[in-house]
């Protein structure tokens, strides 16, 4: 599976303090990692011969009031598909425009460094997890190959939340993941649902354990299954020792 960007955790604070922000900062976090959503976040203005595209648009419509055509749209962006195109994404309208502004630079802090073994094996001991979905296991976390669990199952089968949190992304535009759900839990973890054939939850919601978030589906795979991961300050970590056996 491709890498899914490291979840940075602040200096010590308060717990409480920690909860409310987290999934503020984890939902930033991994919009930074979109390409489509990097347009979206920035604030610099759009230049000559440049359109941000808005809710609602299509490529038709911007071609109508730009006095362009689609195709010419496709060519100048390198789009493959006219369908595909988000809010917040630049979009060159004119050959004749400059060229794209740069975007604003933001802040990085500094990074914390990531969990040992065994911090991240004593924090797994207070976490308790349900399965994810029903089905036949046909990979588990190895910690080299394999970073989390694959479930196969008839494409439709509940996805359920594997500890009660509250969703800090649910979208489709991390490479790889298709429809992709993530929760953030307490104790500093987050789950990570990918290759749904729908989301049934959106970002900013609470969920409980065993509450269904998504159907299973092959999105951005070939077949149906259910990858799921589980990490710990951003670090993956072998869920085995926090699920029930099967």
């Amino acid at each position: 599976m491709p890498a899914i960007p490291t979840l940075p955790i602040p200096p010590a604070a308060p717990r409480r303090a920690w909860a409310v922000s987290t999934s503020r900062r984890a939902g930033a976090v991994l919009c930074a990692s979109l390409l489509m959503l990097l347009a979206a976040c920035s604030s610099t203005k759009v230049g000559p011969g440049y359109y941000r595209v808005q809710s609602g648009d299509t490529l038709t419509k911007i071609a109508r009031q730009h006095n362009t055509s689609v195709s010419e749209l496709m060519r100048l962006n390198n789009l493959s598909n006219p369908n595909r195109i988000s809010k917040g994404q630049l979009l060159r309208v004119s050959a004749k425009g400059g060229a794209a502004p740069a975007p604003a630079a933001t802040p990085t802090p500094s990074p914390r460094p990531a969990p040992t073994p065994a911090a991240s094996a004593a924090a797994l001991r207070n976490l308790k997890l349900v399965w994810p979905a029903a089905g036949t296991v046909t990979q588990r976390y190895n910690g080299s190959s394999s970073k989390g669990i694959t479930i196969v199952n008839k494409a439709g089968t509940p996805v359920v939340a594997a500890a009660p949190g509250s969703v800090v992304y649910a979208g489709n535009r991390l490479r790889g993941y298709g429809n992709l759900v993530i929760v953030q839990h307490s104790g500093d973890f987050l789950s990570i649902y990918a290759h749904n054939s729908k989301m049934l939850v959106k970002e900013g919601q609470k969920v409980s354990q065993g509450q269904q978030i998504a159907e299973m589906g092959g999105t951005d795979r070939s077949g149906t299954a259910l990858y799921f991961e589980l990490r710990h300050r951003g670090q993956p970590v072998d869920p085995s020792g926090a699920l029930p056996p099967r």
